[in-house]
């Protein structure tokens, strides 16, 4: 179940969806020999921290709503499983992703709908946070790469200076994200440019359970598995844009 705003509306879908059913998985998992596990984190594990940008080494203990609680906890049950039965698993900390197929209660959905249609958008944080988009493609190529990479435990790890990133089990953590943070105000701005049309924005304070920024490292994506996301935001919402302008006749 994702989404950091509904979780304030309905935190039970989160618990079912995101700890009943995530142990539904690692036991599918563990009786069935699978040889790697490779899941959806979420960026908003960081919560609270600010040291910029976010590295999968980075302890995050502060979550600021209980979808990114329910996500830490799919890490951390992970790991037991990792630990205690060989299992490989390997933790996606999925970073804005947005494109084509997106979902329709995501930002630039929102945005591009309300704007061919010349209504007013919701623009929380006065338009000043930052997000670090990433394109539907990168992702779904970084989840092949990863699935390909087989989880290894870390030798060097230790419990006297845990690295939480890794394991001595087969355990490993990765940011999926596109290295570059655009203030929201600019990802409007490139909205507008490919619509052809102006936003009216209806500029708002920042939501409860949102961050300011989200910036990720992917060096350990770089050096483990050879993969960096390299498509401009600019790119991305052309293309999200011409596709749905297709899909809805708009």
């Amino acid at each position: 179940q994702a989404g950091v705003r509904y979780s304030l509306e309905n935190p039970h879908a989160y618990v079912d969806a995101n700890l009943v059913g995530f142990m539904n998985i690692l036991e599918g998992c563990r009786h069935n020999e699978v040889k790697h596990l490779v899941y959806a984190s979420s960026s908003s594990v960081y919560g609270a921290n600010e040291t910029m940008p976010f590295s999968v080494h980075d302890n995050v203990d502060h979550p600021l709503s209980l979808y990114a609680a329910s996500k830490k906890a799919n890490e951390l049950m992970a790991h037991t499983y990792s630990h205690l039965y060989n299992l490989p698993t390997t933790g996606l900390r999925f970073f804005t992703v947005y494109g084509p197929w997106g979902r329709p209660d995501m930002a630039l959905f929102i945005f591009t709908k309300k704007i061919l249609a010349g209504e007013p958008i919701d623009v929380f944080n006065h338009g000043h946070h930052k997000r670090d988009f990433t394109y539907i493609d990168d992702i779904v190529e970084g989840v092949i790469r990863t699935l390909d990479n087989v989880a290894q435990p870390n030798q060097d790890w230790s419990g006297a200076q845990p690295d939480p990133g890794t394991s001595k089990g087969p355990y490993r953590i990765y940011n999926i994200g596109s290295n570059n943070p655009v203030e929201l105000s600019r990802f409007i701005e490139i909205i507008e440019e490919r619509v052809g049309k102006k936003a009216e924005k209806n500029l708002l304070p920042l939501q409860p359970g949102d961050v300011p920024a989200t910036y990720a490292n992917v060096d350990d994506l770089i050096n483990d598995v050879g993969y960096k996301p390299s498509t401009a935001v600019e790119e991305g919402i052309a293309n999200f844009v011409d596709w749905y302008r297709d899909f809805y006749n708009a």
